[in-house]
């Protein structure tokens, strides 16, 4: 079973929260760092810093937990990042290694 990933982006001035999720980390954010779907959400507001992510092994759990990040308050997001990545660095780099 290949691994899912939950993810969040956001912009330049971390005001805006994206959640996603994939199967192929690495393709999934370099489509929303070149805009390639240029009337998406992430392309309108420009969420192209990756700050967030999160390894499954089962898809289902994955889903599940993209659509309970969704519905989370801001603050528990906020909270959820900063716990990992308290200078909200773009974590592309890392995925990319």
């Amino acid at each position: 079973m290949k691994a899912m990933y939950v993810y969040i982006l956001t912009n330049i001035n971390n005001t805006t929260l994206y959640i996603g999720v994939t199967n192929d980390l690495k393709r999934r954010i370099f489509e929303h760092k070149s805009g390639l779907f240029k009337s998406a959400f992430t392309a309108r507001y420009s969420l192209t810093k990756l700050v967030y992510f999160e390894c499954h092994e089962d898809e289902l759990i994955a889903i599940a937990r993209e659509k309970y990040l969704k519905k989370a308050f801001r603050k528990e997001k906020i909270k959820l990042i900063e716990a990992k990545n308290p200078l909200w660095n773009d974590l592309y780099d890392e995925v990319c290694l």
